[in-house]
C-alpha cells in the first residue's frame, strides 16, 4: 500500500522537506528496515515522479533515503531528457523506470524501460521480465513466477528511430515552452511553471498556475480554451482520491491539493512550432 507525503511548489513532484518530515512522524529504524508505525509495514522504497518532465530534488530526497536505509526508485516515465545538475534523470537511483506510451516525449506504442547501475539487479529484472526463462539451447525451464514484458522487435525498432530524433524532440518541446513563458510573463495571476533552479526540464507538458485567488476560475479557463480549440486539461486526479487508495496512510497534502485545484495542462505537443506574437 502506497503512502502519499506532499508535493512542492517548485518542482510540482515529491517536497523533500515534507518527506523528511512525515518518516520522523510515523517511521522507525529496526532490523528490519524503516518501519511504518501505523501500519507496522516495512517501508521498501521511496519512488519521487518527476512531473511533466521537471526533476525533483534528487540530492535531498536520496539523503533522506539513504539515512532511512530506503531504496530510492525514480518513477522517470515522464522526464526521458530531463537532467539534474547535469546528470540524466534516472541514472542516479539504484532504480528508475522510464515510459515508452504513445503520449511520451519518444514512444515505441507502449510500455516502457528499467534502468539500473547495478549489474546484478540488471540480471534479476531480465529474467523476471523474460518469464524467468533460464538459459538453455532447447529446453523451456522457467524458475520462478516470471512475466512476459518483453518488447516486440516492431516496436523496438520504432523506439530506436525515435530515440536517435530525442535532441530534436527535445530542442522543440523548449522552445514552445519558452513561447509559453513569454507569453504568459505579463498575464496577471497566472504562473507558468518552469523548469527548477539546476535543472533542464524536457517540459513534456507545459502547465500554468493560477493564483489561488482565481482557483475558483479553473473550470471557466478550461471551457474557454477548449472552446477556442486548444486542448487544454486540468492535473490528473490526486491518487489519494482514488478509491483503491483511500485507506492509504498520508501527510499533509495541502500543496498538492492546492496544485490540483490550481493547474491547467496546455497544449505541449512537440509538432507545434513556436513562434513569437
Amino acid at each position: 500500500m502506497p503512502h502519499f507525503v506532499d508535493s512542492s511548489l517548485v518542482t510540482l513532484g515529491m517536497d523533500a522537506h515534507a518527506l523528511a518530515t512525515r518518516l520522523e512522524a510515523i517511521a522507525e529504524r529496526t532490523s528490519r528496515g524503516a518501519i511504518n508505525r501505523e501500519t507496522g509495514r516495512r517501508i521498501a522504497a521511496i519512488s519521487p515522479m518527476h512531473t511533466f518532465g521537471h526533476p525533483v530534488e534528487l540530492d535531498e530526497i536520496a539523503a533522506i533515503a539513504r539515512e532511512w536505509g530506503i531504496a530510492l526508485v525514480e518513477d522517470a516515465a515522464e522526464s526521458l531528457g530531463s537532467t539534474y545538475k547535469g546528470h540524466a534523470v534516472g541514472s542516479q537511483a539504484r532504480l528508475a523506470a522510464l515510459s515508452f506510451n504513445g503520449n511520451k516525449i519518444v514512444t515505441t506504442g507502449g510500455g516502457g524501460a528499467i534502468l539500473t547501475n547495478d549489474e546484478e539487479l540488471g540480471r534479476r529484472a531480465k529474467h523476471l521480465t523474460t518469464t524467468a526463462k533460464l538459459p538453455h539451447k532447447w529446453a523451456f525451464v522457467h524458475d520462478e513466477i516470471g512475466f512476459n514484458y518483453r518488447l516486440p522487435n516492431l516496436n523496438a525498432a520504432l523506439g530506436c528511430a525515435q530515440l536517435e530524433q530525442l535532441d530534436g524532440f527535445l530542442a522543440s518541446k523548449r522552445r514552445l515552452a519558452a513561447a509559453y513563458e513569454r507569453v504568459f510573463a505579463n498575464v496577471p495571476g497566472v504562473r507558468f511553471s518552469r523548469e527548477p533552479a539546476g535543472t533542464t526540464s524536457n517540459y513534456w507538458l507545459n502547465a500554468i498556475l493560477l493564483d489561488e485567488a482565481y482557483a475558483q476560475r479553473r473550470d471557466d479557463v478550461l471551457t474557454a480554451l477548449n472552446e477556442a480549440g486548444f486542448g487544454a486539461r486540468p492535473a490528473w486526479t490526486l491518487m489519494h482520491r482514488l478509491p483503491m487508495f483511500a485507506q492509504s496512510p498520508r501527510g499533509d497534502l495541502a500543496t498538492a491539493e492546492s496544485i490540483e485545484r490550481r493547474l491547467i495542462n496546455l497544449p505541449s505537443s512537440a509538432s507545434i512550432r513556436a513562434r513569437d506574437e
